[in-house]
């Protein structure tokens, strides 16, 4: 009886711990999606450490590459956010991702600016 309460303490105390841990996203993700400039094709590389996100976004859209390094990136439980900078047409303007990170796949909601709101599923890459 005792040992079953002290497992049920545990559980309960440890319970929200874990569960508040982030999401595993260190690795590669690639993502394509149609938006309204076109097929655009992402390669994500992230970084996590404890909460803080880091990492860097090769895109290719309107047959032109370009890599930039993210910016105000967070990991919450399996919520993930950061932001984009992307130069266009001589104007600074901020992507911001919000997703939900369900095992291998992230489901985003991708902010252009006040332009454009699209949403984009991102897969990791596997070996």
């Amino acid at each position: 009886m005792r040992l079953r309460h002290l497992m049920l303490t545990l559980a309960l105390v440890l319970g929200p711990v874990v569960a508040a841990c982030a999401a595993d996203v260190t690795g590669i993700w690639t993502a394509e999606f149609d938006s309204q400039v076109g097929i655009q094709k992402y390669v994500f590389t992230f970084k996590a450490d404890g909460e803080k996100l880091t990492g860097e976004a090769a895109a290719e859209r309107m047959g032109e590459k370009a890599t930039v390094t993210l910016t105000n990136g967070t990991v919450k439980g399996d919520q993930i956010a950061f932001t984009e900078p992307l130069e266009f047409q001589g104007q600074q303007v901020s992507i911001t991702y919000t997703g939900r990170i369900a095992g291998d796949e992230i489901k985003f909601t991708r902010k252009v600016g006040d332009f454009a709101t699209e949403e984009l599923v991102a897969k990791r890459k596997k070996d």
